[in-house]
């Protein structure tokens, strides 16, 4: 798929000025849709982000139940959900204190150290 099409299909993922959001406005813009009680927000985004995950796992599961072959239409709403995971991982940051952008940099100098270090095969938190 074009990045042109891409734009028409999923066009409201851009900013008003048409540009891609980086991760600090996109989360700057989740909070003004964030309504959940204030002394739960950490339980309360935890919750959503799992059961958001599952719904993205869901569609790809059917895709394979029910052979959906993966057109636009179907891409649609696996970027939807996709999408919900990506507001509560947002929210979720922001109830950490963090930003988004921060949770995004450090995701990406673990991998590369652990890519350095030859060790970005396997398991565990701390290798």
């Amino acid at each position: 798929m074009s990045l042109i099409k891409y734009k028409q299909v999923m066009g409201y993922i851009l900013n008003k000025e048409g540009d891609y959001m980086d991760f600090n406005e996109y989360q700057n813009a989740t909070r003004k849709t964030a309504i959940y009680p204030a002394d739960q927000g950490l339980i309360y985004t935890t919750l959503g982000l799992t059961g958001e995950a599952g719904e993205v796992a869901e569609k790809v599961k059917k895709m394979i139940r029910d052979d959906i072959e993966l057109d636009d239409k179907y891409r649609g709403k696996i970027v939807r959900e996709l999408g919900d995971v990506l507001w509560y991982v947002s929210n979720l940051a922001h109830e950490l204190g963090v930003s988004l952008d921060t949770v995004a940099k450090a995701n990406l100098c673990k991998l590369n150290s652990r890519k350095s270090r030859d060790v970005i095969k396997g398991d565990g938190d701390e290798r």
